[in-house]
């Protein structure tokens, strides 16, 4: 499968795999961008990618940046749908509570995965089929033995 991008800006760096066998495509910033203690920032690529059909692009965050800066995505995953053609744009979120981030044009701000994707018709019914878990929610299977109460 290839990718197709076009550079929609002069400092737009194509993506780029770390190693061979990643499945994430490093996103590069194409500009310069300070993300105060707790704001968030629109950084762009400068790239439109052209995602093949049956398929969508997931906007993922960097675990490096996350342990080192406290940057992440507040809307992780982000979606690129295949008809999608306009530039894209990142959304970065600092937790850190001291210290600003400083993006530079060309550094890695967050990764791309290409998944394949199921497009099923929504069917309105009057009971689902049930389940084990039903409607149990958050927590409800429980925590680790060795963290569990007494």
């Amino acid at each position: 499968m290839t990718l197709r991008f076009r550079r929609l800006s002069a400092a737009a760096t194509l993506p780029t795999r770390a190693y061979e066998g990643d499945a994430g495509l490093d996103l590069h910033s194409s500009e310069a961008a300070t993300v105060t203690p707790g704001e968030r920032a629109s950084v762009g690529t400068g790239l439109a990618v052209e995602v093949p059909p049956g398929c969508a692009g997931l906007v993922l965050p960097r675990s490096g940046l996350a342990v080192r800066d406290g940057i992440t995505l507040p809307n992780a995953p982000g979606l690129i749908d295949a008809g999608f053609r306009g530039e894209i744009r990142v959304l970065l979120l600092n937790t850190d509570r001291e210290a600003a981030f400083e993006v530079r044009p060309g550094d890695r701000i967050a990764q791309l995965v290409v998944v394949r994707v199921e497009a099923p018709e929504p069917v309105e019914v009057a009971e689902l089929e049930s389940s084990q878990r039903a409607e149990r929610g958050f927590g409800s299977s429980g925590v680790a033995k060795s963290r569990a109460r007494p």
